[in-house]
């Protein structure tokens, strides 16, 4: 299709538009876009053309990034911008990004219409006697055929907010407040909408078109990337967060220059930053919290200034003006980190060393330069187990939930420190060419008992890990299936392709192989099925690589010719059925499972009752639950003679619903909430602990439990190429 025929289709697209300022696209972000198609249709893993069939994929995936939920294009937008739906291709290969900026725009204004309907309808009551639903999942849902009809799905989701707050105890001048705010704020940050965030949007839609781990990122999204990668950036150590058009100090960083210089405290709020000694001030009130953090970063040993207003101040308070100096800011509470639980073994006690890993991270930068110093999760996790050698612990757990991956060199070395030299990992690139990654390490450092802790949001390097351990007959596996991410990633700077002086193109994360365990398996897809499996806490449905529509399928190589170190064939049967056994009996974990079912149940119905008594019979069943816990709980410390306030928590895995999200309580309430939450047991933790000293006693008792298994045979040439 030529440009002007694409153009001509869709010219009452941009009549439709009616925003006030129309996000346009800069050139830059056009060229960004074409490069990146040259390189995705060429060299990606799964690479495929960019034509009439890849356009109608991107089409239905920004529609669906932008609107996933349905609640704010009609049916006749669609159609209107149906003319787009297999033109996109052209609109990338001819650097026209105008139809997709034209299709974000009437986002931009339709949320508007909506919000505004939103906030009107505060001004009415609600009869709460009727008996209607909302339906809060509504991806499946058709697009809305009427603007009554929209306008009825908004009027249930504003019934719904309200009734959640009225049913916490809030009165209806609070509620009508607190929604207000709520739409208000909804639609300040639509307004706030950049080109860069549009260009974004759109070229997610292309790259997850193809494959779901495939993004772009904006130069501005590829710098919070390294930073997340490296746990390093250059700054003042506060962490910021937007809070009634304030961008607000929610935690300082120790060590970092505010917290050094004593000056800032958690809930002031930022008015004003300079640059330099004597730079002007620039006014922030209002602004995004990511823009505010571009404006504090900087150079190292470079001054930015703040001006700052106390929390407890009113608005028209006098402000005060502190100068800092930028410098590197280490995130610590992001590195891996050790503890030990102490679990009872008969009349003994065994302590067992928990190593957290939360993601995989390396300072990339750091290693090039040569830096013998650079963070490295492998390297921290080798100084943790030092430490944990000398407090006498035997036993060990490494913690992997939630850990995303990050990169594949530091779950191949982090594998070593437990398996010594050998393979670690296949990986299979897009013609079907087959390499064995292997750990070089001489021997293991960590020779004792050990086991790996998983669940749904374990991924990519945490499921190599996990595997390797699993195949080596290392440790044992515990928790929930795993994510299923089973695809090699790499990072290709756009601007240097380009020869670009300065950061405009962005970054492509593209995938380049799919990688395999050395059995012969892989974890796309299905994950790591673990040894000891926990009750699954996911929307598997929404979370997890099943979810995605387009994920690569499961398949399977040769094996790699490894040495398994034991066979835990005939220990699994033992450690399930104490672990089962245990759980019987212990109450925290029965009502974590009487939770979790409610939990199901909810999410299989997809909607809420409108009904104030249906709502209350529902939450009262919950509160006299809470209460005959509680009753439990008493029993317990009247035997004991001590309350077990950690117990206490871990019994509400559901709270009563307060109706209120993030931002809307004070930043008191909500530091004490997740203090609490810290503080509370970890059931999945606890028991996790428990096997491992379990697999721990069961060894000692007999050896024989777990011997060594026979080699896996050399691989056989790789299958053909594809």
């Amino acid at each position: 299709m030529n440009k002007q025929l694409l153009l001509t289709a869709l010219v009452g697209l941009s009549a439709a538009v009616q925003a006030a300022v129309p996000l346009a696209p800069a050139p830059q972000q056009a060229q960004a876009a074409n490069l990146s198609a040259q390189i995705l249709t060429r060299h990606h893993y799964r690479a495929l053309p960019l034509d009439d069939a890849m356009s109608q994929k991107i089409f239905d995936r920004y529609l669906k990034t932008l609107d996933p939920e349905r609640l704010f294009f009609l049916q006749s937008d669609i159609t209107q911008f149906s003319a787009a739906r297999t033109r996109l291709d052209d609109a990338i290969a001819q650097e026209d990004l105008r139809v997709p900026f034209e299709i974000f725009n009437l986002y931009q204004q339709r949320a508007a219409e909506r919000l505004g309907y939103a906030r009107e309808l505060l001004k009415q009551d609600f009869d709460f006697t009727q008996n209607e639903s909302y339906q809060y999942q509504r991806d499946k849902e058709p697009w809305p055929a009427s603007l009554d009809e929209v306008r009825d799905v908004w009027r249930k989701r504003v019934k719904s907010d309200w009734l959640r707050l009225k049913l916490a105890g809030k009165d209806d001048k609070f509620i009508r407040t607190t929604l207000d705010k709520r739409y208000a704020s909804t639609l300040a940050r639509v307004e706030k909408y950049k080109s860069e965030d549009a260009f974004q949007v759109f070229m997610d839609a292309y790259a997850t078109a193809i494959e779901p781990h495939t993004d772009y990122m904006s130069p501005t999204a590829s710098a919070d990337f390294d930073i997340a990668m490296s746990l390093s950036l250059v700054g003042i150590g506060a962490v910021l967060q937007e809070r009634d058009e304030y961008t607000t100090i929610r935690d300082l960083v120790p060590g970092g220059p505010a917290a050094l210089s004593t000056r800032l405290k958690v809930g002031d709020r930022l008015i004003a930053v300079g640059q330099g000694a004597e730079g002007p001030m620039t006014d922030i009130v209002g602004w995004r919290v990511n823009d505010v953090v571009g404006l504090i970063r900087g150079a190292k040993d470079t001054t930015v200034r703040l001006d700052v207003l106390s929390g407890d101040a009113g608005p028209d308070a006098k402000t005060r003006r502190i100068s800092l100096v930028r410098d590197k800011i280490n995130l610590e509470r992001q590195a891996a980190k050790k503890s030990i639980i102490q679990v009872k073994e008969g009349g003994a006690t065994r302590p067992v060393g928990v190593i957290t890993v939360p993601m995989f991270y390396q300072d990339i930068e750091a290693r090039r330069r040569g830096d013998k110093e650079f963070k490295s999760a492998a390297r921290d996790v080798a100084r943790l187990v030092e430490e944990l050698k000398k407090d006498k612990v035997d036993t060990l757990l490494i913690d992997l939930r939630n850990n995303g991956g990050g990169s594949l060199d530091e779950a191949i070395e982090l594998t070593s420190i437990f398996t010594g030299a050998g393979p670690v990992l296949q990986e299979r690139d897009s013609r079907g060419n087959v390499k064995v990654d292997s750990a070089k390490a001489p021997r293991a450092t960590w020779n004792g008992t050990l086991g790996v802790l998983i669940n749904r949001g374990s991924a990519s390097a945490s499921e190599i890990f996990a595997a390797a351990i699993q195949d080596y007959g290392r440790g044992v596996v515990i928790g929930e299936p795993s994510f299923g991410k089973g695809t090699v990633q790499t990072v290709i700077n756009l601007d240097q392709m380009a020869r670009n002086e300065k950061p405009q193109f962005g970054e492509l994360k593209m995938t380049i192989a799919q990688f395999f365990r050395i059995n012969g398996g892989t974890t796309q897809l299905r994950g790591v099925v673990p040894d000891i499996r926990f009750p699954t806490v996911s929307d598997t449905d929404q979370f997890g690589e099943s979810s995605y529509d387009n994920a690569l399928p499961w398949t399977q190589i040769k094996a790699a010719n490894f040495m398994p170190s034991n066979d835990l064939t005939r220990l699994l049967p033992l450690l399930e059925d104490r672990h089962a056994s245990r759980i019987a009996k212990d109450k925290d974990f029965q009502y974590l499972l009487e939770d979790l079912r409610e939990v199901q149940q909810q999410r299989a119905k997809r909607q809420l009752s409108l009904n104030e008594a249906e709502r209350r019979r529902e939450r009262d069943q919950r509160e006299a639950r809470l209460k005959q816990r509680e009753a439990g709980n008493e029993a317990d410390a009247a035997k004991g003679g001590k309350p077990n306030k950690q117990a206490a928590a871990a019994r509400k895995i559901v709270p009563q619903d307060a109706g209120l999200q993030a931002g809307e309580r004070s930043l008191s309430e909500e530091l004490a909430e997740e203090k609490a939450q810290k503080e509370a047991k970890d059931i999945w933790l606890d028991e996790a602990a428990r096997i491992v000293g379990d697999e721990a006693a069961l060894r000692k008792s007999e050896p024989r439990l777990a011997a060594r298994s026979s080699p896996v045979p050399a691989p056989v040439p790789a299958e053909p190429r594809r």
